[in-house]
Order: C-alpha cells, then sequence, then structure tokens
C-alpha cells in the first residue's frame, strides 16, 4: 500500500479509502489529489470513498477535483462517496450545493456499508 503523506489509501474488500490527511485542503493539493484518484480510478477501483473528517477547510479548487474524479469513476459506472464534514467544509458543500451531487456519511463503516 503505498501512501504519501497528504492521501492515505485504505482498502477494504472492493472499497478504497483515500484519507485527505490535511487540515486544509486547497489549489497546491488539489492536482495531486485529481491525479491520486485518477490513478486509483485507472487501476480499477470503482467504490471509492473521500474521507474529509481531517479537513477543517476545502476551497473550490479542491472541490473541483472532487467532481472531476466523481464524474469519471461514475462514467465506468463505479461512485464516489464522502464522509466526515466538519462544520466549514459542510457549510461549502451546502453553499455550493454539491451535497446534492455526493452521497455522503458520518463514519467511514456507513460509508463502505453503503456499497454492499
Amino acid at each position: 500500500m503505498e501512501n504519501n503523506l497528504d492521501f492515505i489509501r485504505e482498502n477494504y474488500n472492493d472499497v478504497l479509502v483515500e484519507v485527505v490527511n490535511l487540515t486544509r485542503a486547497t489549489l497546491k493539493e488539489a492536482e495531486e489529489f485529481k491525479q491520486t484518484l485518477s490513478q486509483d480510478i485507472e487501476t480499477g477501483a470503482r467504490k471509492i470513498i473521500v474521507d474529509l473528517t481531517d479537513c477543517e477547510f476545502i476551497d473550490s479548487t479542491f472541490l473541483g477535483a472532487l467532481v472531476v474524479s466523481l464524474k469519471k469513476v461514475t462514467a465506468l459506472g463505479g461512485d464516489l462517496r464522502l464522509v466526515g464534514f466538519q462544520p466549514a467544509v459542510h457549510s461549502m458543500f451546502e453553499l455550493t450545493r454539491m451535497y446534492r451531487v455526493f452521497e455522503s456519511f458520518k463514519s467511514k463503516e456507513e460509508a463502505i456499508t453503503s456499497f454492499s
């Protein structure tokens, strides 16, 4: 399991969890994150959960990276779901209406179970 420090990959059977190990997820990390998810999808991941528990803030470029990845994986019959919204991240999703686009869950366990 290769990890860099910002994004930690966890596997639960056929569900892949990408833990965003950042308090602030911004432009600087968005491109790398998009590439990370892109690689996951290219290597066959179809059930992806992005764990945002550690994020106190995400900006629009990071949100954009999530949207691009969601489109990519749903085009292949998969899905990308989110878990662990802190208040500021939650309001960002409300503000941008992205909560309509992504399924989100309170716990990682719930998100993983949602795929079965």
